[in-house]
């Protein structure tokens, strides 16, 4: 997860706002501004993607999944220009029915987005992970063969943790047996519970996005080097709430056995997005 600064550093708040309720939130350049001491500060320029694929250069990383919404021109330009490096995931929203699932389906076709993405407790109203509102998302990306990322645990911005009880997740994997489905944000506090059903479920992922590697869930690394090496995937969060520098640095004091490495960096995105080694 990597991607371009947004056009207005408080776009975020424009599109939660109807969600939003405390007065403290409104004066956050992050949606969870207060779990952050300090954010990047990158600012959308006309060379923000040059200077991405500079950043991606100089940590070595290879590809990246990037957040897009069709209608800015310039997450458009990322994806079609740099195909090999930025790779499309589109946000959904399942409480827009048919006209979500098109959009999604023209972004793969059209724009050669390889993954959908939803925030069930940033919706209005919530979609909880096990909502039948969100089933014809997962049915399409079924039938697109693309797999699916959704936050777990107790969400960042102040709102509503209900929707996002991973427990709920039990139900997807039951019903969607070929379906991909990826957690993000850490599914705290309930990561033990994600742990399990991790083990249970041979479709469900984790992605580590959103934490601070020295942040990572003891359950989650205790997991990769044991029976879940094929499980767990790397996930940033630049430029939205960790600078890279940070990150790889921290990197180096996660507890990993060697040959979990490749694939906890590597090898499980590849398999999961279903992209050429």
């Amino acid at each position: 997860m990597i991607g371009l600064p947004s056009a207005e550093r408080r776009d975020w708040y424009d599109s939660m706002a109807a969600v939003l309720r405390d007065e403290g939130s409104r004066g956050f350049r992050h949606p969870a501004g207060y779990m952050f001491k300090e954010t990047p500060g990158v600012e959308r320029e006309p060379d923000s993607i040059d200077r991405l694929l500079f950043e991606m250069d100089r940590f070595g990383i290879e590809r990246g999944l990037v957040p897009v919404t069709l209608a800015d021109e310039m997450h458009v330009r990322a994806i079609s220009e740099h195909p090999d490096r930025l790779l499309g995931s589109l946000e959904v929203d399942p409480n827009r029915g048919m006209d979500a699932l098109r959009e999604l389906e023209a972004a793969v076709h059209d724009h050669g987005v390889v993954a959908a993405q939803f925030f069930p407790a940033g919706k209005n109203p919530p979609v909880p992970i096990n909502s039948k509102r969100a089933y014809p998302l997962y049915a399409k990306c079924v039938e697109l063969d693309i797999p699916v990322f959704v936050q777990g645990g107790v969400p960042g911005p102040r709102v509503p943790m209900g929707s996002q009880y991973p427990g709920l997740v039990d139900e997807v994997c039951y019903d969607f047996p070929e379906l991909r489905f990826v957690f993000r944000h850490g599914c705290e506090p309930w990561v033990e519970l994600t742990v399990k059903l991790l083990l249970k479920w041979p479709n469900l992922f984790y992605s580590t996005t959103a934490f601070a590697p020295r942040y990572y869930p003891e359950d989650i690394v205790r997991y990769a080097n044991t029976r879940g090496a094929d499980k767990v995937i790397y996930g940033g969060y630049y430029p939205w709430g960790l600078e890279l520098e940070r990150i790889f640095r921290e990197l180096e004091g996660v507890d990993l056995k060697d040959e979990v490495w490749p694939r906890f960096l590597r090898e499980n995105a590849v398999r999961v997005l279903k992209l050429a080694a």
